[in-house]
């Protein structure tokens, strides 16, 4: 099956290079671009994609707001946000919004397909290398209150293994590597993992990043 990718870039230049790469492989398809977030929502509300290409700071609409408006009608298109070091706070509200995942412009053509295809099948995608600095990156910009934060209740829910586990996929840990961590089954990861999104009530592998995170059980070092 071929997947049906939009861009979405204010840099006329940058979405070539992408269409260049895309197209050249057999299963990645590019069926339309924007220079601007305002004009991705009007066209993936008529004709969904797979995936979409999303920068940032744009005109007219940024990534952020166009992100936030998609997930929020229903529109299956899952988004792939692209972004440099300096732009962390976005890329958080990108996260918060329902982006699916994120990598920096510099990213390997390579570690670009890969994330592409990820996030089409449903994985979120932090795991990858310049993903996870990123990831660390990001969370260094997260509110930083000394105070005591509250419990949330979800979290009453969840087993000692089911959090081990979300710890480990709070630092980034690809399945593979909980499974070396916690000497467990790749299919028992996949199960638990598959539990913490029903009992925190998560998206997916972001979302779960960044509920850690907020509620305490990852820490920012």
């Amino acid at each position: 099956m071929t997947l049906k990718i939009y861009l979405c870039d204010d840099q006329a230049l940058v979405r070539g290079g992408f269409r260049m790469l895309i197209e050249a492989e057999d299963d990645l398809e590019v069926v339309g671009e924007a220079s601007n977030g305002e004009q991705a929502v009007r066209d993936l509300t008529r004709r969904p994609a797979d995936v979409v290409l999303m920068d940032i700071r744009m005109p007219v609409m940024d990534g952020v707001e166009a992100t936030r408006e998609l997930v929020e009608s229903g529109n299956p298109t899952k988004i792939l946000v692209l972004t440099t070091f300096d732009l962390d706070e976005y890329v958080f509200a990108a996260l918060r919004a329902g982006a699916s995942g994120f990598l920096l412009k510099d990213a390997r053509p390579d570690d670009l397909l890969s994330a592409i295809r990820d996030v089409a099948s449903g994985e979120a995608v932090v795991a990858p290398s310049a993903t996870r600095r990123l990831l660390e990156h990001v969370v260094d910009h997260l509110p930083t209150d000394t105070g005591p934060k509250p419990i949330d209740p979800r979290l009453a829910s969840l087993t000692d293994r089911e959090r081990e586990v979300l710890e480990q996929v709070a630092k980034g840990a690809t399945n593979a590597e909980i499974c070396a961590t916690l000497y467990m089954a790749e299919g028992t990861v996949k199960t638990h993992i598959g539990r913490l999104l029903s009992k925190l009530e998560c998206r997916d592998r972001v979302s779960l990043v960044l509920f850690a995170y907020e509620t305490g059980v990852a820490k920012v070092v």
